[in-house]
């Protein structure tokens, strides 16, 4: 593993680990009980892709991810932030706390047929009728890391310390209104209690080499905020748009307005930022000018005095723009996640852990990502790791693969022994190393 690190003064940077054969017993163990679970977790996996639910309503998951770990004979709390589960392994030996998380949501994106256990779940979304899909692997995600719970749980005697397993809602996003996902479960007190971890672990499939990590201290995913915008014209007949103001138009020109914020008014060489629209809204008839419009879109940075900076700019861009046409703007930003960063000197202690799971020349720094992701409400708040896993099918390559977020995403399934290894593999390393 290739990733240039700053020497940090913690005192994390400093352990004892466990005698050698102690530790590598352990691994020895988890090797077999990953590879004796594998194909419960690729069952679990296609079961809860064929089922998938949106953030705040993943009843039917819960209650799978919650069975399961209560037939481990696991501390289950469920309906945290609305139906999160949460397990507690106390491990034989005394240690400290560790947490690993999965995420549970699935989106509203439509799958196209071919897969057996294809999902044909309907729902309405922002008042439209749509499919929903695990089209980001929130399903991988659960399937492994209920995986490691039972592989985990299978050699709880030998275990020097107490897990703690994060099924998390509403990754995504909470519906508008709503609260939810990491920063909700923070709220109502995960990282808390008389279970408190000290360090947290969550990884992510990636459209990279099947069974390869990815990962890098610091900065690793951008903040993600939520961007609504609505302006407001004036109704007139399509035909006469003098006698009115159009506001489809206004909302045109401000579309366009706000690509020069990144290409022209903020300085790139601090991180990338990207501006997108995703959804407009406006009008019901082709010889009617609406009243209003409305835009909803999302900002990327990876840079803190960046994001308001950008939240400044989109402001003045929008509010100017429609008063030059007579129209008027709101705006409203929502933040959904910080940026993402890893805790270098813990990255750099669990190295060994990531090297054991995947295989050291598996194991590859990687350039920060512009999706966000609400695990750094987590990081935020204790030392964490996140990290990538590659799912690529064969031969196929980063650029080639279809990306998160896409109906044809595809998760290789061979790849999920990796990440039941190396969520059990960090978290054992972690209880096996007391700071000095």
């Amino acid at each position: 593993m290739n990733i240039k690190r700053a020497v940090l003064a913690t005192a994390m940077s400093t352990v004892i680990a466990l005698p050698t054969a102690a530790n590598e017993e352990l691994r020895a163990q988890i090797a077999t009980g990953a590879a004796t679970v594998e194909q419960k977790v690729i069952g679990w996996r296609r079961d809860i892709h064929a089922h998938p639910e949106l953030g705040n309503r993943e009843t039917r998951t819960a209650a799978l991810v919650a069975k399961h770990l209560k037939a481990l004979k696991l501390e289950v709390t469920t309906g945290v932030a609305h139906t999160g589960v949460v397990g507690v392994l106390r491990g034989g030996k005394p240690g400290p706390v560790v947490a690993l998380r999965a995420d549970m949501d699935a989106l509203p994106v439509t799958e196209p047929e071919g897969l057996p256990f294809a999902s044909t779940v309907r729902t309405t979304f922002n008042d439209q009728e749509t499919g929903v899909m695990h089209a980001c692997g929130h399903d991988a995600h659960v399937a492994m890391l209920m995986g490691a719970a039972e592989v985990l749980a299978g050699m709880r005697r030998e275990l020097p310390g107490t897990i703690k397993f994060i099924f998390q809602p509403a990754e995504e996003g909470a519906p508008r209104g709503e609260e939810g996902g990491a920063e909700l479960m923070v709220k109502e007190g995960v990282l808390e209690g008389d279970v408190k971890p000290e360090a947290i672990f969550g990884l992510h499939v990636w459209p990279r080499d099947a069974g390869h990590l990815y990962v890098r201290p610091e900065g690793i995913m951008a903040s993600s905020d939520r961007l609504y915008i609505t302006v407001h014209g004036s109704q007139t007949h399509g035909s006469q748009p003098w006698n009115g103001v159009d506001p489809i138009t206004v909302s045109a020109q401000i579309i366009i307005a706000l690509q020069t914020i990144v290409s022209r008014q903020v300085d790139l060489t601090r991180g990338p930022a990207v501006i997108s629209i995703g959804s407009l809204h406006g009008g019901i008839r082709h010889n009617i000018i609406p009243d209003t419009v409305e835009l909803v879109g999302t900002i990327r940075t990876l840079d803190e005095n960046m994001q308001q900076d950008i939240w400044d700019r989109i402001r003045t861009t929008v509010q100017h723009v429609a008063q030059s046409a007579g129209a008027t703007a709101d705006v409203v930003i929502d933040p959904h996640a910080p940026v993402l960063k890893n805790n270098a000197a813990l990255l750099d202690r669990m190295t060994p852990a990531l090297n054991w799971a995947a295989g050291a020349d598996a194991v590859h720094d990687v350039t920060p990502v512009t999706p966000g992701e609400d695990f750094a409400f987590y990081a935020n708040r204790i030392p964490a790791v996140f990290l990538f896993l590659g799912i690529n099918k064969p031969g196929v390559t980063q650029e080639q693969a279809a990306p998160n977020h896409s109906p044809l995403f595809y998760v290789n399934e061979d790849a999920l022994i990796t990440g039941v290894r190396t969520l059990s593999g960090l978290a054992v390393d972690y209880l096996s190393q007391a700071p000095e």
